[in-house]
């Protein structure tokens, strides 16, 4: 068993000084991390991650930390009205009401959470508060509510027209049906007739000058989703993770997945272990796909990853997964995902 695993240990850290890995089909993963950068860097998920990190970088560029980048980047999902994924603009449960969920990790390990909350348009600082003002990690529903309001968060109303629009016209047949990488389709209130709905979040990752990590993500969570469910997105090592020593890792798509596996964790972990960023989250994507290959096909779920080195990567269940990256060589660039299944459209 021993000479087994230290002949496992070998082949592994032999791929990793080649940087190229293979997928199921025998393709190439690319380069470890697809690039390596000096820091600062920022990354997020999605298409809509652009606007998100220019308001990060705007931070790093000055010497801001990690953790303050994280935030203020997220906040920008948080207040698009034409998301809804995230937020304000969110979609609500199947009885119409907007709940939120978010989390943020810095370099010391430190985390907080909320979810569940209705009614506050920012879920990340409420997070961020709690990790810094409260002997916890999570707060949730009317508690979370009451820490904000306790802090100088202001109530507002967080069903849009748009949002109760869509919800109402879910009503009529109220069928629970994923459409897969609809968060990159183009936001309109018109996007999702009848019984489609989506579902996702931004997870972000940052490093500043100083060589420090930190991790946010913030999501409204499955649209028209039963009352009180809960995702990946504000459960830390889930939805994220944060290791200063290693890296960080955030996820995306159909939560429960993710926190069956404890994805975000997984990817970490691996790349302590010697594992690319690209290679990690491949790694996590393939135990969703080896426990449930049933639901695996039929379902997104991605995973981000940003080591100590400045090298990123990601990998997701299906094809259409992207993520957006900024340092100083590059503003306002969006990457596409390796994947394992290739869908209809590609």
């Amino acid at each position: 068993m021993d000479s087994r695993r230290k002949f496992l240990k070998k082949s592994v850290l032999g791929a990793v000084g080649l940087g190229v890995f293979k997928n199921s089909s025998g393709g190439d993963l690319g380069r470890i991390g697809n690039a390596q950068t000096s820091n600062p860097i920022v990354i997020s998920t999605w298409d809509f991650g652009v606007a998100a990190n220019s308001a990060a970088w705007g931070v790093l560029r000055t010497g801001g930390s990690a953790l303050d980048a994280v935030e203020q980047g997220v906040r920008v999902a948080e207040a698009d009205l034409d998301n809804p994924t995230v937020g304000k603009g969110g979609y609500p449960d199947r009885d119409g009401v907007v709940t939120l969920d978010a989390c943020i990790m810095d370099a010391r390990g430190n985390c907080g959470a909320v979810a569940a909350l209705e009614n506050i348009a920012h879920p990340i600082s409420v997070a961020r508060l709690v990790m810094e003002k409260t002997p916890h990690v999570m707060l949730v529903g009317e508690g979370a509510k009451q820490f904000a309001l306790e802090n100088g968060f202001a109530e507002e109303d967080l069903l849009i027209p748009s949002s109760e629009k869509a919800w109402k016209e879910w009503l009529k047949e109220k069928k629970y049906e994923p459409v897969i990488n609809i968060e990159n389709r183009s936001f309109n209130t018109e996007r999702l007739p009848g019984n489609r709905y989506n579902h996702d979040t931004i997870g972000m990752l940052a490093m500043d000058s100083k060589g420090n990590l930190s991790g946010a993500c913030t999501t409204s969570g499955m649209a028209f989703k039963m009352r009180g469910r809960v995702g990946d997105s504000p459960i830390i090592g889930a939805g994220l993770y944060v290791d200063n020593e290693v890296g960080g890792a955030t996820s995306t798509g159909v939560g429960e997945e993710v926190i069956r596996t404890v994805g975000s964790f997984l990817v970490v972990e691996l790349m302590r272990q010697g594992y690319s960023p690209t290679d990690a989250c491949r790694q996590a994507v393939m135990r969703i796909v080896e426990k449930k290959p049933e639901i695996a096909k039929n379902i997104q779920v991605g995973f981000l990853a940003l080591n100590k080195k400045g090298e990123y990567g990601s990998f997701a269940l299906q094809s259409g997964f992207t993520f957006a990256v900024c340092h100083s060589r590059e503003q306002d660039r969006i990457e596409k995902g390796e994947f394992y299944y290739p869908s209809e459209e590609n």
